[in-house]
């Protein structure tokens, strides 16, 4: 199979807007007889459905939740990017461009980055019409923050509600669709699986979450913005119903699966305390505008933080990285604050953890403000922890967050299934090896708003389509694979909680697959893998009944899915003897413990094919070409 990534030729500023020139248009009359099957309800889903409707198409969108409004994109907190240049700080396209791809490590294409952050000027100009209520300064215009990975203020914000906020703009469009009979909403499915006939994706079949009944529904092309796959960690930031079903059954069906193993540890979590919990609770990036991070210079100290004399404290951020300080990207965060808890100077009861100190900036600012900036924060940080950190230190770790890869997609974000698009984090496509702060919203907007309209008239007025119906084999044979999956779940009566599974795979993931890897703990995880998942089916206990409301039979089919995709994640990092970004070889680090880059072996996207479970999945590359952004060893010192 050849990878052909579809990049118009010509210079990176003029790519994209050529392209739409030259791409087929669908006639404003053709429109409405054309249907899209969307699925997914946060940014980029919501974005694409309300766009393709307000165009004139029918589009079929598909929620999980009960309601758009609480899809995973309500968690984000911190901002969105756009290169507006407010500040008057020295930002640009270009320099967004760089950033990003210096961020991701080199390991993105570019002509994506570099549409991204064309685009990133006009959604904050959407969003800003949507009502979006961003952060303003005294005289009215919108205010900006500065965020990792960048030495420019770019972020506009809503306090820590960034995404909640940008979610009810994106679902205010959406459901104005679906007054207008242009989008009809399905909420409370699961897709379980892509149909494909003749070659091309022509709908799905899903689980509907109250009755049980299994559902056809077939259209002209499908979009699958269902999200990332953090969850196969168990604890991890994103919300428990997250999950990669979507993703892994349209790769059983053919669509290339790209750099797995590409998986952001975030630095700023509450650490873990204790088997109770079922998720981890993130903390905004952007707190370390104004917190500083520290250890004790001492290993082992338990000293209450104020009792720690500044002379005694080593902010290590800061001393490191004079240039970025606390602001250096996320995958240097994680590992340094890793670094600390192994030297013995993590804090807290664990010591897996380090402080975020906002003691100098309230003595700065005043109270108000940090109030004002970061209010909604703390007051969540005081409930989950009973600590004051207007008094007293954060304390913070690293946990998994967002996975940059997904489905390979093409410039036009379609998959290697002819007519299946795939947009915000189900895609590998923006982000390289790391994601900078506040860029997943940007992301999933623009391929929602700004380039899925574009890209999927161009397939629907370019490929024959003829008519089919659910009645087609196809979708009777994916509905019968989906239902004969269920009844195996229930049938096997076995003694193993499925939460109990999930969490010895998340255990396993996090210690041979996680912050740091290497050749022996990846292939310690890929023989307990296997293990894990024969035990799975043949001792795991699924009660109820296939035909009513049934969590723990969903949940089951998630967490089966976790575990033949958890074999493909660790196969991926082990077959990448370098490290960059979030995927970090212990064997390929720089004398002073920075990721090491192999450009002469590495520098193309994996994308897998997928042959069977349990069988060794078929690589192909696509290599990745730099014409602006030279690699060099990527430093913030």
């Amino acid at each position: 199979m050849t990878l052909d990534a579809k990049v118009p030729a010509g210079p990176i500023d003029r790519k994209w807007d050529r392209h739409k020139f030259e791409m087929k248009l669908v006639n404003p009359a053709n429109k409405r007889k054309f249907t899209i099957v969307v699925v997914g309800t946060g940014l980029a889903g919501a974005s694409a459905a309300a766009s393709l409707g307000e165009l004139g198409y029918n589009v079929l969108n598909f929620c999980i939740q009960d309601s758009p409004r609480r899809a995973h994109s309500i968690a984000a907190q911190g901002g969105i990017n756009a290169a507006k240049n407010y500040q008057n700080d020295g930002d640009s396209v270009y320099r967004l461009f760089y950033d990003t791809v210096k961020g991701g490590d080199y390991r993105s294409r570019e002509a994506n980055v570099y549409r991204l952050a064309q685009l990133s000027v006009h959604i904050i100009d959407q969003c800003v019409a949507q009502g979006v209520p961003f952060a303003r300064e005294y005289g009215g215009l919108l205010d900006n923050r500065s965020f990792g990975g960048a030495q420019v203020s770019r972020t506009f914000y809503a306090r820590g509600q960034t995404g909640q906020q940008l979610l009810l703009g994106a679902y205010s469009s959406l459901m104005r669709q679906v007054r207008e009979r242009t989008v009809r909403l399905f909420a409370r499915r699961e897709m379980l699986d892509l149909v494909v006939i003749d070659g091309k994706a022509r709908g799905i079949v899903c689980r509907n979450l109250i009755t049980g009944e299994i559902e056809r529904h077939a259209g002209d092309a499908v979009i699958l913005a269902t999200g990332g796959y953090g969850t196969v960690y168990y604890l991890s930031t994103n919300a428990i119903n997250s999950n990669v079903t979507a993703s892994w059954r349209a790769h059983k069906r053919g669509a290339l699966f790209a750099n797995p193993c590409f998986t952001q540890i975030h630095p700023t979590c509450i650490p873990v305390s204790g088997e109770h919990q079922s998720k981890l609770t993130l903390m905004s990036e952007s707190l370390r505008n104004d917190g500083r991070v520290w250890v004790p210079k001492k290993k082992g100290d338990t000293r209450p933080p104020e009792q720690i004399p500044e002379e005694e404290r080593d902010y290590y951020l800061e001393r490191k990285y004079p240039s970025f300080g606390n602001l250096v990207p996320r995958d240097v965060a994680s590992r340094n604050a890793k670094q600390m808890a192994d030297d013995g100077r993590g804090v807290g009861d664990s010591g897996l953890a380090v402080y975020l100190d906002f003691k100098d900036a309230i003595a700065r600012l005043g109270p108000e403000v940090i109030k004002e900036k970061y209010g909604n924060l703390f007051h969540m940080y005081k409930k989950i922890t009973d600590e004051d950190p207007y008094r007293v230190p954060m304390r913070i770790y690293p946990a998994i967050h967002y996975t940059m890869g997904g489905l390979w997609v093409d410039y036009n974000l379609m998959s290697t299934v002819p007519g299946l698009h795939v947009l915000g984090e189900a895609n590998f496509s923006d982000h390289g090896a790391n994601r900078l702060g506040a860029s997943a919203l940007m992301q999933g907007l623009a391929d929602g708003y700004f380039v899925i309209p574009y890209t999927i008239s161009d397939y629907l007025a370019s490929t024959p389509l003829p008519k089919v119906t659910t009645d087609h084999e196809a979708f009777r044979e994916a509905a019968s694979c989906a239902q004969s999956q269920i009844n195996r779940l229930l049938s096997i009566k076995g003694s193993r909680g499925i939460r109990e599974i999930h969490r010895e795979l998340g255990r396993i993931m996090w210690d041979d697959v996680g912050m740091a890897r290497n050749e022996e703990s990846l292939r310690r995880a890929l023989e307990a893998i296997p293990k894990l998942r024969e035990e799975f089916w043949q001792n795991v206990s699924v009660p109820g009944t296939p035909n009513n409301l049934n969590q723990s039979l969903e949940y089951a089919g998630r967490v089966g899915d976790y575990l033949e995709f958890a074999e493909l994640l660790a196969f991926d990092a082990l077959q990448r003897r370098e490290s960059c970004g979030g995927h970090f070889r212990e064997e390929s680090q720089t004398p002073d413990g920075e990721a090491l880059r192999d450009d002469r072996n590495f520098s193309y996207v994996a994308a897998w094919q997928f042959t069977g479970v349990g069988r060794e999945p078929v690589l192909h590359k696509e290599k990745l070409e730099f014409e602006e952004v030279h690699p060099t060893q990527r430093s913030y010192k």
